[in-house]
C-alpha cells in the first residue's frame, strides 16, 4: 500500500500497518510525505522548491553574485520518488523472509537533508559551510568549471591530478603542468582566478566542438547544452535512450528512456491509466461483481 498523503493522513484513514496487518501480516505501507509522519510538521503541506530552499541547495547553486537559486529540475521530487521505490523493495524483500511488514516512511525534507552530501559532511566535521564558486565551479578542486570558447562554453572536469597535464598538453601548453602556481590541487585551488583567465585566453582559439573532439579520451570535458540540445545529442541516439510509446487518445508519444539496462526489453506499453486494472485486480483478490459494483456506487473505486 503506498501513498503520497500529508504526514498525518495515513493513520486517519487506516493505511498505516498497524491498521491493515489484521488483513494480512506481510503487508507493506509505504508512506511519501513532506516532512515525515512523526515530529512538529507532519500535518504541513510541503514542496520541492521549498525543500531545496530550507535544506541549503538555493545558497548551493548560481554564480557568488546572484540571488540564491533553485536547481533547474525538481530534483528533490525525483529523489524522494527513488527512494519510495527502494523502500518498497526493501521492505517487501523483508516481509517474504520475516512473514512480517511494516511501514516505509520517506520524506521530501529527510531526503534533501540526506543529498547534502560531502558538503553536510564537511560543514558537520569540520565547519566548512560551502559557498558557491564562479561558474559552477568545484569547491576544491580546480580547474573543474566553465570555460569560454570560440563560439561559447565547455565544461572541464580534472578532478583527479592526472587530467591537468593532459589538459596543458592537449591545448598546447605543457609548461603550465611545470609552473608551481598550479602543480597540485591545492596550488591551482590558491590561484582559480588566475587559471581560469589564462584557460579562457587558450580555449577562445577553437570552438566548443573542436576542443571536445581534442580531448576524447584524455580530459574529462562537455558541451554546455540547452534541453533542446541535450536530446537532438547524437550520442542519445547511440544509446537508443529515446523511446516511442502509443498513448490511447494522443498517438505516438516520444519519451526519455529507462537508464538501467539489464538485457531485458525495455517495457513497451504506457502505464495503465487511473483505475484501468481496478476490476483485474479485485477479482485477483476475490471481489465479487456485486462487491465491486458496490464500491463503485459509493466511488470508493
Amino acid at each position: 500500500v503506498s501513498n503520497n498523503l500529508r504526514g498525518d493522513v495515513p493513520e486517519k484513514l487506516g493505511l498505516d500497518y498497524n491498521s491493515l496487518k489484521s488483513v494480512n501480516p506481510k503487508i507493506v505501507c509505504a508512506h511519501l510525505t513532506a516532512y515525515g509522519r512523526s515530529g512538529s510538521r507532519s500535518n504541513c503541506p510541503g514542496f520541492d522548491y521549498l525543500m531545496q530552499a530550507e535544506a541549503g541547495y538555493f545558497a548551493l547553486t548560481g554564480e557568488p553574485d546572484s540571488p540564491p537559486t533553485r536547481m533547474g529540475l525538481s530534483i528533490v521530487d525525483l529523489m524522494t520518488g527513488l527512494g519510495l521505490a527502494y523502500s518498497v523493495a526493501i521492505g517487501i524483500l523483508s516481509a517474504r523472509e520475516t512473514g512480517m511488514g511494516r511501514d516505509m516512511d520517506i520524506s521530501l525534507f529527510d531526503t534533501a537533508l540526506f543529498n547534502l552530501c560531502y558538503p553536510g559532511t564537511w560543514y558537520l566535521n569540520a565547519g566548512v559551510n560551502q559557498q558557491r564558486e564562479p561558474r559552477s565551479g568545484h569547491p576544491s578542486l580546480v580547474p573543474c568549471a566553465l570555460y569560454t570558447t570560440k563560439d561559447g562554453w565547455i565544461y572541464i572536469m580534472c578532478n583527479k591530478e592526472k587530467f591537468w597535464p593532459a589538459l596543458c598538453d592537449a591545448i598546447g601548453r605543457a609548461e603550465w603542468a611545470e609552473d608551481p602556481r598550479f602543480a597540485t590541487f591545492a596550488d591551482r585551488l590558491g590561484n582559480r582566478m588566475l587559471l581560469q583567465d589564462l584557460l579562457d585566453l587558450e580555449l577562445r582559439h577553437k570552438s566548443t566542438a573542436e576542443w571536445l573532439e581534442i580531448f576524447a579520451g584524455s580530459v574529462p570535458a562537455a558541451p554546455l547544452n540547452d534541453v533542446k540540445s541535450a536530446l537532438d545529442n547524437p550520442f542519445v541516439a547511440e544509446r537508443g535512450l529515446i523511446q516511442t510509446l502509443n498513448l490511447e487518445g494522443h498517438g505516438d508519444i516520444r519519451l526519455i528512456d529507462t537508464p538501467i539496462k539489464s538485457g531485458v526489453t525495455t517495457p513497451s506499453k504506457p502505464a495503465p491509466t487511473l483505475g484501468e486494472q481496478t476490476d483485474e485486480l479485485l477479482n485477483e483478490i476475490g471481489v465479487s461483481d456485486k462487491r465491486r459494483a458496490t464500491l463503485k456506487a459509493n466511488g470508493v473505486i
